[in-house]
């Protein structure tokens, strides 16, 4: 019995070796045939472009009416009609509101009654400067001849200084009267309140029968097309522009006269119509330090409304010959930037940069790469100086990092 438990074990430990042993065979001959060092891993590459490019800014914007006019009444009275829809558009001279004209017509009436008195009085009293003059005709030779008294030759040169006197006076309230009728008349007309531009006509302000004042504003009108875009720009954006164009250096600073702007809507959408530069601010408000810049933009379709928010793009330089990376080859750290080169024996090399401004995706490179420099775009968890990669040439729009 013992001896046939010792064979059994024998057996058992025979074959552990013989397993073990066709264990290390299998290793050693996977061993041999992998054979030699691993491959590089494969990273994405782009090449370093010089072209010229045009340098962009942009400011936050607000938009307002070129032209805002409050519609006040010049009279007071009772509002008794609405003639406008609110929110329409309006043309210039166009009637918005009417005042009740009554108390209006009644004075003009009564205006008009007393320049006729007023003229009926010049009229008499023509008539007795025509008798007077009359008189003393008739009377100055007798008072030569001594034929009548000469004290009744003075009553009729008195006569007529007084009718002449009534005249002037009556020719002056019949100049009161014609005022007095013409601004009864006037007043009536203030009656009808009309549009003084074109524009877009704001929410009514009174309502159908509201006692309105000369203060009481009724609506608004705002000239939107073209429409005036406000926004402010930095006084270092402003000096840069102007240091580059006096003194000519390097690029081309283009001067904010005259230079086509580009309108981004809230959504993200581009205006599809250029604005221009209207004026700029006299000077920098010191709490902000910035200068306000006014720019008009077409608005045909009233699409743009006073109170909208954009952003405004210009073109503020020129830059000729400039190095271009994307920006997915361009690292930031502590402050410094970085770009991972790859050279001809595909090699990484970790190189400090200084870059400039971003163009689209692309970063403005000004100091620490050449033209056709490979720069790693993708693959960059193998950005280690001295490393070997296999790279993989991308187009610089097709650069990402992965």
């Amino acid at each position: 019995m013992r001896s046939q438990q010792l064979r059994l074990g024998f057996i058992l430990f025979t074959g552990f070796v013989a397993l073990g042993i066709s264990g290390c065979q299998s290793n050693a001959q996977s061993n041999s045939q992998a054979g030699g060092a691993p491959q590089p891993p494969t990273v994405q590459v782009a090449a370093v472009e010089q072209r010229d490019v045009s340098l962009t800014n942009e400011w936050i914007a607000t938009m307002d009416g070129y032209v805002n006019s409050q519609i006040q009444s010049h009279v007071s009275g009772y509002l008794i009609r609405q003639n406008y829809r609110e929110g329409s558009a309006v043309r210039k001279g166009e009637l918005l509101f009417e005042i009740d004209p009554r108390p209006f017509q009644a004075t003009l009436d009564q205006s008009l009654a007393q320049l006729a008195q007023a003229q009926a009085q010049v009229l008499q009293s023509q008539a007795q400067l025509a008798k007077a003059a009359q008189d003393v005709a008739r009377d100055s030779p007798l008072a030569e001849a001594k034929a009548i008294a000469q004290s009744e030759m003075d009553n009729d040169l008195q006569a007529k200084a007084g009718a002449e006197a009534a005249v002037t006076a009556a020719q002056a309230a019949v100049t009161a009267a014609k005022a007095a009728v013409e601004q009864a008349q006037l007043n009536l007309s203030f009656t009808k309140i009309t549009s003084m531009v074109d524009g877009v006509a704001g929410i009514a302000q009174a309502m159908i029968g509201d006692l309105v004042a000369t203060t009481t504003v009724l609506t608004s009108v705002s000239q939107v097309d073209p429409i005036k875009v406000y926004f402010p720009m930095s006084e270092q954006d402003y000096l840069h522009a102007q240091k580059i164009r006096a003194t000519g250096k390097e690029g081309e600073a283009l001067p904010l006269q005259g230079v086509p702007l580009t309108l981004l809507l809230a959504d993200g959408s581009v205006y599809p119509h250029p604005g221009k530069v209207l004026w700029i601010d006299r000077q920098v408000d010191p709490s902000t330090g910035t200068i306000r810049v006014a720019a008009a933009f077409p608005n045909s379709g009233n699409i743009l409304r006073p109170g909208e928010y954009g952003r405004v793009r210009a073109v503020t330089e020129m830059r000729h010959n400039a190095l271009i990376v994307p920006q997915s080859a361009v690292t930031e750290l502590q402050g410094s930037f970085q770009v991972a080169l790859v050279g001809r024996d595909n090699k990484v090399k970790i190189q400090t940069v200084q870059v400039g401004s971003q163009v689209g995706s692309d970063w403005v490179v000004t100091q620490g790469v050449n033209p056709g420099d490979r720069v790693m775009v993708g693959g960059m968890q193998y950005a280690r100086t001295g490393a070997t990669v296999n790279p993989e040439p991308v187009s610089n729009s097709a650069g990402g990092g992965r």
